[in-house]
């Protein structure tokens, strides 16, 4: 499997979209979750009441990758997920979901040669407005 070449085909272009609606309770038991105590994370009268900066990482869309794209599952593995916060996320937005790969590398471990595919979900409001990028690694061992 050549990883240059799974990037040149594979990233840049959407392969599924999302919708959800955001609710105040959901907010407010996210932050509670999370360890927040800032009123304006938990509390739905605080004047400035929003999503807890990592609130779009909950969010799953409807495909992991694309269709066909050679990834071996028994041989794959969670590696994290990052949250770029970039506009308040509040109770009654709807937000749209796009995701995309957005990168493929490889990298050498203690455990062997690994390619590292980032699932990029871009979070739009009604508005138009990007709320949130999230980036989920998937670590796939080669060889």
């Amino acid at each position: 499997m050549d990883v240059s070449d799974l990037k040149e085909k594979w990233t840049g272009w959407a392969f599924d979209e999302a919708s959800f609606e955001v609710d105040a309770s959901e907010l407010v038991e996210f932050a509670v979750a999370c360890g927040e105590t800032l009123p304006r994370y938990t509390d739905p009268s605080h004047s400035d009441f929003q999503a807890a900066p990592s609130y779009a990482s909950r969010f799953h869309g409807r495909k992991q990758l694309p269709e066909g794209f050679p990834m071996m599952r028994e041989k794959s593995f969670d590696g994290g997920k990052t949250v770029e916060w970039k506009a308040p996320i509040r109770a009654g937005d709807t937000l749209v979901a796009r995701s995309h790969i957005h990168d493929i590398f490889e990298k050498t471990g203690r455990s062997g040669g690994m390619m590292f595919v980032v699932h990029r979900m871009e979070f739009t409001n009604q508005d138009d407005l990007l709320v949130a990028i999230v980036d989920w690694k998937m670590i796939q061992q080669l060889g």
